[in-house]
């Protein structure tokens, strides 16, 4: 089976619009994205809480038709009800694939360390050795391939000892993925919070699947954990609202590692945090800063 792709640029004032009128027409999808990615005028958009970011400036919209649907005419009819002047469109067939296929293709253990990987679990282990996390891209955020998460895993990796008995608490845990690599590199207990109740699910799979044991909650019931290492991989927004309540989940002269934080933001975190820990940028990649410190005592 093939489909119909429609592809056009559309200013972000009526993308919205116009993505909901192609479905109301009978698109099977429609996606938004920026148009000037991969160009020096690619404008990230992260989709912080609290934040009001909008569309970028200029929008690719892309739309699947099944056959038989006459798309230019339905476009057409677009531009008129919304008042739009004509816009130059593409429309090609998207031949029907294997798509779980294509989409595992995509993934393919990530070294994060000589002694570290993450492995997708239709992968054999690059290395047998090493500590290997099997962990599928799913629903929940955290897979290992993106700098902020790269950042908290080598951070684990350079001070979890399991002769400290640490306990270890994800706030924020998406995919469980840096809850389970504490217990694999050797922490004696870990608990993980996520909002959102798939990526609680998602996480409590993948924890089962390594064989380590570590207590998620979907922040409905709110944890009472005071940790040794507290980490928060989230975005600047939240990360802001949250210090009085991510200092009150750590131990005094337990371990704080916040991530999600551009490299422009650091300072202001930072200071925002400075009247509950020592801290301070731990290591950047790619743009992206981890601030890690210690909790005061007294």
């Amino acid at each position: 089976m093939s489909w119909q792709s429609l592809s056009l640029h559309i200013s972000r004032e009526h993308a919205d619009a116009f993505g909901d009128a192609l479905l109301d027409h009978g698109a099977i999808s429609v996606n938004v994205d920026d148009a000037d990615a991969d160009t020096a005028s690619e404008q990230p958009i992260f989709g912080e809480p609290g934040a009001d970011t909008g569309l970028w400036r200029a929008c690719r919209l892309t739309a699947l038709f099944p056959q038989g649907k006459h798309v230019p005419e339905i476009v057409e009819e677009i531009f008129e009800s919304l008042e739009m002047a004509a816009l130059p469109l593409t429309l090609s067939t998207l031949e029907d694939e294997d798509w779980v296929k294509k989409n595992q293709a995509q993934f393919q253990p990530i070294k994060i360390s000589r002694r570290l990987w993450i492995v997708p679990t239709w992968h054999e282990a690059s290395d047998a050795t090493a500590i290997n996390i099997s962990l599928d891209p799913g629903a929940a955020f955290g897979t290992g391939s993106h700098p902020t998460t790269r950042l908290c895993l080598h951070w684990l990796e350079a001070h979890v000892r399991q002769e400290d008995h640490a306990t270890v608490l994800d706030y924020g845990s998406g995919s469980g993925i840096l809850a389970i690599a504490a217990m694999k590199l050797g922490a004696a207990s870990a608990f993980g919070v996520d909002i959102d109740p798939a990526a609680v699910t998602a996480a409590e799979f993948n924890a089962a699947q390594n064989g380590v044991i570590v207590n998620f909650s979907d922040g409905q019931s709110p944890t009472s954990v005071v940790a040794d290492i507290l980490l928060a991989n989230i975005l600047a927004n939240p990360l802001r609202v949250l210090a009085p309540l991510l200092a009150a989940h750590t131990k005094p002269g337990g371990s704080i590692v916040l991530a999600g934080i551009l490299d422009a933001q650091a300072e202001e975190l930072i200071s925002i945090y400075r009247p509950w820990f020592e801290i301070n940028v731990w290591q950047r990649e790619d743009g992206w800063s981890c601030l890690a410190g210690r909790r005061r005592v007294g």
